[in-house]
């Protein structure tokens, strides 16, 4: 996926920081950027290991219309939901070699939906939005998009 530009550059200023005191909230945030996903969208999250990531995941995955439950595909990979958009949940976590990851079908993937992937930084995605989550204890998260959607 790397190079891939079939759509204009996304936003690449930082937006404000929002953050979240629950686990409510948190999914709340990723509903609304479900709510904006289109096929051919790509999100990267970058954090920690119980920085909410799965959490935000599972509101995306509501706001794209899925009512399947969304749990975190660590030992599966790739995790489908069905919607009003298609939403992959792809979990790097355990990736250790760039040939594992041309066995995912990312490019496949993003042609039949959107994509949102944890361990993000793991990926060369040009035209990806980019969120960052920083745990600050309890069920307290920092959450910074990066680079926002194109749309």
């Amino acid at each position: 996926m790397a190079g891939r530009s079939s759509s204009p550059a996304p936003v690449t200023t930082t937006l404000p920081d929002v953050t979240t005191n629950s686990a409510a909230e948190t999914e709340d945030l990723g509903r609304s950027w479900g709510e904006r996903l289109r096929t051919g969208d790509v999100v990267l999250l970058q954090g920690e290991l119980g920085a909410g990531k799965t959490t935000f995941v599972r509101g995306a995955a509501q706001g794209a219309g899925s009512t399947a439950p969304v749990a975190s595909p660590t030992f599966q990979l790739v995790r489908v939901y069905p919607g009003r958009v298609q939403l992959a949940h792809v979990d790097l976590y355990r990736v250790e070699n760039s040939s594992e990851l041309a066995d995912i079908g990312l490019e496949d993937l993003a042609t039949r939906g959107a994509v949102v992937v944890e361990w993000g930084e793991r990926l060369d995605v040009d035209d990806a939005a980019l969120i960052e989550f920083e745990h600050l204890g309890g069920d307290r998260r920092r959450i910074r998009t990066i680079r926002d959607l194109s749309h």
